[in-house]
C-alpha cells in the first residue's frame, strides 16, 4: 500500500510539473479542432469560417513585441503564422523550440503581384538573403492565424 501511495504522489507530481510548464495566453486551446497545418494549407477555404487550432514546433518568435510566431508545419518547408494585435498576448522569445498549440480564426490574405513582390524583398532583407524580383511571376496568398488561445509546453 505505501509503495502504492507513493507511486500515485510521483506520478501527480510529474503531471502537476509539466502543468508548470506550459505557459497559456488567451483562453482554453479546443484540441477537438486539431488539424494538421498542411492541411490547412493545402485547402484554406475550407478552414476560413470555424474555429481551427493547429500544432507545431516554434520556429521563430517576434523579438520587437512578442505579437507573431512562426510553427514548423506537419510536412517539411512548410511554416504557418500566429499572429495577434500588438498587446493582445505577448510570446516570448525563449519559446522558440518548444511545442505550441494555438486556436484561432483562419485569416487568408490575397496579394497582387507588385505586393507579393514586395512582401517577399522584405522577407528576404530581413534574412539578409538574395531576393529576384522577377523570379515571382504568380500573386500570392498569405495565411495567417488569429489566436483566441495558445498553450506553449517543453
Amino acid at each position: 500500500m505505501h509503495t502504492v501511495m507513493k507511486s500515485v504522489v510521483v506520478m501527480a507530481s510529474l503531471g502537476f510539473s509539466t502543468l508548470l510548464l506550459a505557459q497559456n495566453f488567451g483562453g482554453k486551446v479546443d484540441h477537438a479542432v486539431l488539424t494538421p497545418i498542411s492541411m490547412i494549407v493545402a485547402a484554406p477555404d475550407q478552414y476560413l469560417a470555424k474555429p481551427v487550432t493547429v500544432q507545431g514546433e516554434i520556429i521563430s518568435v517576434c523579438s520587437n513585441k512578442g505579437c507573431w510566431m512562426q510553427l514548423a508545419s506537419d510536412t517539411s518547408a512548410q511554416h504557418f503564422k500566429i499572429k495577434v494585435r500588438d498587446g493582445d498576448m505577448v510570446f516570448p522569445v525563449s519559446a522558440k523550440g518548444k511545442k505550441a498549440f494555438a486556436t484561432g480564426q483562419l485569416v487568408k490574405t490575397e496579394l497582387d503581384l507588385e505586393s507579393s513582390r514586395e512582401h517577399l524583398a522584405e522577407i528576404a532583407e530581413r534574412n539578409h538573403t538574395a531576393f529576384d524580383a522577377g523570379s515571382v511571376t504568380k500573386p500570392i496568398v498569405l495565411l495567417q492565424l488569429v489566436p483566441t488561445a495558445v498553450e506553449i509546453s517543453e
